[in-house]
């Protein structure tokens, strides 16, 4: 009875071979080599936890941008300047449609003129005291309301010039409404003088 002599394995030969192990035999022509599964580890590893690699290149330079500050001054709200606007308008409107105020103050100019008037008042007297200072005390009164839009109206057009440097730009509608009571102050302006002035109807005469 012939003994079949035993064969010895290693326990390296008798243990699997892993994926990295066998890509390193064949690339080796078919030599192991040790420790190539723990150097692709390692590399793996080195390259996930470098703060350096694995940190994006967009969220630095973001961050970088947020800390710088912001040359532009953000715009202000023109709330004065439109409420300034507004009221500029309302007052050459006012100027040549007339008021309350120079109404009263018209009626009270001709109850003075009839009581200057009323014992031995001339008619060119009474025309003087009752028609003649209540027109002008109307004119007078619309006159001011035009001067007070014209001012009003000029400073709001003029505020930028004389403003912080680097304000918003005021809005258009702003400036256009601001115009719009420059020019009607000037008309009112132009037409309460030629009423104090008597240029576009005189006092009636006594003569005949």
């Amino acid at each position: 009875m012939n003994a079949t002599p035993a064969t010895t394995k290693t326990d390296a030969e008798t243990e699997p071979r892993t994926d990295a192990e066998t890509e390193a035999t064949s690339a080796t022509g078919g030599e192991t080599v040790e420790g190539a599964p723990e150097a692709t580890r390692a590399t793996d590893v080195s390259d996930t936890q470098d703060p350096e690699k694995a940190a994006p290149e967009d969220g630095l330079d973001d961050e970088d941008d947020a800390d710088e500050p912001d040359d532009e001054p953000a715009p202000r709200p023109a709330f004065g300047t439109g409420a300034a606007a507004v009221v500029a308008s309302a007052l050459g409107a006012v100027s040549l449609s007339g008021t309350w105020m120079g109404k009263t103050l018209s009626e009270r100019a001709t109850l003075v003129g009839q009581i200057k008037t009323s014992q031995n008042g001339t008619a060119a007297q009474q025309i003087q005291e009752i028609y003649g200072n209540s027109w002008h005390t109307t004119a007078l009164v619309n006159g001011v309301f035009a001067l007070l839009a014209l001012v009003v109206g000029a400073f709001v057009l003029a505020r930028p010039a004389f403003g912080t440097p680097g304000r918003a730009e005021q809005p258009v509608w702003v400036k256009a409404v601001a115009l719009a009571g420059v020019v009607l102050g000037v008309i009112g302006l132009l037409i309460s003088a030629g009423m104090y002035l008597d240029l576009f109807a005189a006092l009636p005469s006594t003569k005949g």
